[in-house]
């Protein structure tokens, strides 16, 4: 596992202290006060930066308005720890932070998980932690609580789950996409624009599942667009962003999983879901593509 931040620009590392500290300051106040006997000994044992930055290949595009994030791999000793609640306050600073701009200017993510949850993950060989454990950067970690010996999958096995992934998720997104056509056809807007928006979720955690056998529990359509186009260069064709227009198309469309269903001021057009609609389209399209080609070559392997 890589220990050095050495080759990431010193604001880049800067960014990443203070990061770590949010995280450690966040843990710390939300378990403080906690009685439940197992979490009397709460512990943050492991912060791991993955993904692009760790790999060296991250984007930064302000033209295209596209930025990676810092990925992060929270562990701690107990899956309680892992609740939405202990984290909550500790995701609204780093946004905070970020709206902020002074002292982070890169998005964070983190995905939280207990080690034994990580060991177990290990041992089934799924392939999203053992790339994360193999070529993570330690940001901070306490001693004694090592990672489990990751176990492969077999090929056969390999391609069963993935083949599995790839049937239920995928039927899933046309599911919703059909389902949103529907609703715009009779009138009902929000329905319709919350309707793409599952579509789109699936389709994004169909791809991520197929290709590393782990999506994260989320419905956060831009941490799971990232996610794949951090891995797949197809999906950055999918949402062009010149316009105005359809910059606010798509935020109508990240908006709508809440926004659609319990907010009187949300609006959106026909016109707005047809665009929308076009880009699931095209999103389905890839999906497809790529997951068959995944298929395929498991196939051959097998």
């Amino acid at each position: 596992m890589a220990s050095r931040l050495r080759f990431l620009p010193e604001g880049k590392r800067d960014e990443l202290d203070f990061v770590v500290e949010i995280v450690r300051e966040g843990f710390a106040h939300a378990t403080e006060r906690r009685t439940m006997p197992h979490l009397r000994d709460a512990q943050l044992l492991k912060i791991l930066l993955f993904g692009s930055y760790a790999r060296g290949n991250w984007v930064e595009d302000p033209v295209g308005r596209y930025f990676s994030d810092y990925d992060l791999l929270v562990v701690v000793n107990h899956e309680d720890l892992t609740d939405f609640d202990v984290w909550e306050k500790t995701n609204r600073r780093l946004i905070d932070e970020l709206s902020a701009g002074t002292q982070l200017r890169t998005p964070a993510s983190l995905i939280v998980h207990s080690l034994d949850d990580v060991n177990e993950k290990l041992r089934l060989g799924r392939y999203f932690f053992i790339d994360a454990v193999r070529d993570g950067i330690v940001l901070f970690e306490e001693e004694g609580h090592p990672f489990a010996t990751p176990q492969p999958l077999s090929a056969a096995q390999a391609l069963q789950e993935t083949r599995d992934y790839f049937e239920e998720w995928f039927a899933s997104a046309r599911n919703f996409m059909s389902l949103s056509a529907t609703a715009l056809a009779s009138d009902m807007m929000k329905e319709s624009a919350f309707l793409l928006h599952q579509s789109a979720e699936r389709a994004y955690h169909c791809f991520i599942l197929t290709s590393t056998l782990y999506s994260p529990k989320t419905h956060q359509l831009n941490r799971l667009r990232r996610m794949a186009e951090d891995r797949e260069p197809r999906f950055k064709t999918i949402w062009p962003n010149a316009s105005k227009a359809e910059r606010r198309a798509y935020a109508l469309l990240h908006d709508a999983y809440v926004k659609a269903r319990y907010s009187r001021q949300y609006v959106i057009t026909a016109e707005q879901l047809d665009w929308l609609g076009a880009r699931v389209k095209l999103l389905l399209e890839i999906v497809d593509t790529v997951c068959r080609e995944r298929l395929t070559t498991l196939e051959q392997a097998a």
